[in-house]
């Protein structure tokens, strides 16, 4: 394990403890540092020391461990994270006692950090690799991380807690609970060779970018108090569409042109078309934006169809950011490591209004804050997964970059048009939603050609 994916199961990890400071500082009148100073020694302490307590004890049966090194990695991840996005999910409170004792905080520490014992194990399956030492110390140093890690989540969700509420708890699970999930998929694959390419640090950290902007976007619901004013949705909608549209055409199409695959570029475009056009009419959804139902007819609410609406909408951006990182692990000439980077970047940016296009109307169709900021981040969930998938296909059939790079392009480009152009067509503002299209569009045009040098 990479220092990218350490950082990342550090960050996973420290979610539970992040979820109950939130608590703490709900139920507490008066915040001081002393009370988050507490509460990260105490979650940072134990959540570092139960991944060693776990690595101990792994090694008295590592001969075994290796054996089903990548499946118990998997199955150790996937339960601690199916776990939160439980917890994420569920209408229960987080139960936590009052007061910062000894007896208190012993009991929480080690009720948010039990799972991580099961994480230490699988550094025996699965080794830190960071120093130029052995396993013990890199393990020593990863569970420092961790604690480090957890220290600052804790002290920052005490203040959360008592300034804000428990609003952001579900979505900090939700989100913690994906990335232990998908770390522990990337390490499943890794070890049967599927994607080697997983241990590369810049395509990791790459893959998650996007999901990154959709989380800070729907974490706008928090400081966005009042319904959304017009001319903020138009600029933001301008913005989105003026990126997607430039990572499109300069990021994904023209890499084919310039090599005069011009029927390859075409046909990709068009299928890329189809294809979104299929997912469009197929699948139930709100465009919240412009108030448009489209698909077939459904019981389903108002939340769950403006969330497939956007889950549609990452679908074509899971897939370019896959096929440009495909084509940096290619050697690709005209993908290289900072063009795939700009057009990460891009979408990312464009996924920070993604987000909120879909907490904010829900908050202001009536439900909570958290549970608006919930369902956008689990919204931008299927981006990494699919540049995985991505990724996948074009290792095994490396001939089919430049269609797929086509395909995305169309897709992404039928998005612009049938969901981004209506949004900005009012009657007072308009001109506001198109100057932003133009800026963005330039702005990222100008972006992926520096990256080329």
């Amino acid at each position: 394990m990479g220092f990218i994916g350490l950082i990342l199961l550090a960050v996973g990890l420290s979610m539970d403890a992040f979820a109950v400071s939130i608590c703490k500082g709900l139920e507490t009148k008066k915040i001081t540092i002393k009370e988050c100073l507490l509460c990260g020694i105490w979650f940072g302490g134990f959540q570092g020391l139960m991944p060693f307590i776990g690595y101990l004890l792994g090694t008295g049966f590592e001969s075994i461990i290796n054996k089903i090194a990548p499946w118990l990695a998997f199955i150790l991840l996937a339960i601690i994270g199916v776990n939160m996005l439980r917890e994420a999910f569920s209408k229960e409170e987080e139960e936590t006692k009052p007061g910062f004792n000894v007896k208190t905080m012993f009991m929480m520490a080690v009720a948010t950090s039990i799972d991580a014992l099961a994480v230490g194990i699988t550094f025996v399956a699965v080794p830190v690799t960071i120093l130029d030492a052995s396993h013990l110390i890199n393990t020593i140093f990863a569970c420092l991380l961790i604690t480090a890690t957890t220290f600052l989540f804790s002290m920052a969700g005490v203040r959360i807690g008592n300034v804000f509420g428990a609003r952001y708890k579900s979505g900090a699970e939700a989100a913690g609970g994906f990335v232990l999930l998908f770390i522990g998929i990337k390490i499943l694959l890794e070890h049967f060779g599927v994607i080697d390419f997983m241990s590369n640090g810049d395509v990791l950290f790459g893959l998650l970018i996007p999901f990154a902007g959709t989380v800070a976007g729907s974490a706008l619901v928090f400081i966005i108090n009042n319904k959304m004013r017009e001319g903020i949705k138009l600029i933001l909608s301008g913005m989105a569409g003026g990126i997607m549209m430039a990572c499109a055409v300069w990021g994904l199409l023209y890499p084919v042109v310039s090599r005069n695959r011009i029927l390859t570029a075409a046909l990709g475009f068009a299928i890329g078309v189809a294809f979104q056009y299929l997912l469009d009419k197929a699948v139930p959804h709100t465009h919240a934006l412009i108030h448009a139902e489209e698909g077939p007819s459904s019981k389903l609410g108002f939340p769950g169809r403006v969330v497939l609406s956007e889950i549609i909408h990452h679908v074509p951006e899971g897939m370019a950011v896959g096929a440009v990182y495909a084509g940096f692990l290619a050697s690709d000439s005209e993908v290289t490591l900072p063009v795939a980077l700009a057009l990460t970047i891009g979408i990312a940016i464009q996924n920070i209004p993604e987000g909120a296009f879909v907490s904010s109307p829900l908050r202001d169709s009536g439900q909570e804050r958290g549970k608006s900021f919930l369902m956008g981040v689990i919204s931008g969930v299927v981006e990494p997964l699919l540049g995985i998938a991505t990724v996948i296909l074009v290792n095994a059939f490396p001939a089919a970059l430049p269609f797929i790079l086509a395909l995305t392009g169309g897709a992404m480009t039928f998005l612009v048009i049938e969901e981004t152009f209506p949004s900005m067509i009012t009657e007072k503002h308009s001109d506001k939603g198109t100057l932003s299209f133009a800026l963005f569009f330039t702005l990222m045009m100008v972006l992926t050609f520096l990256s080329r040098g």
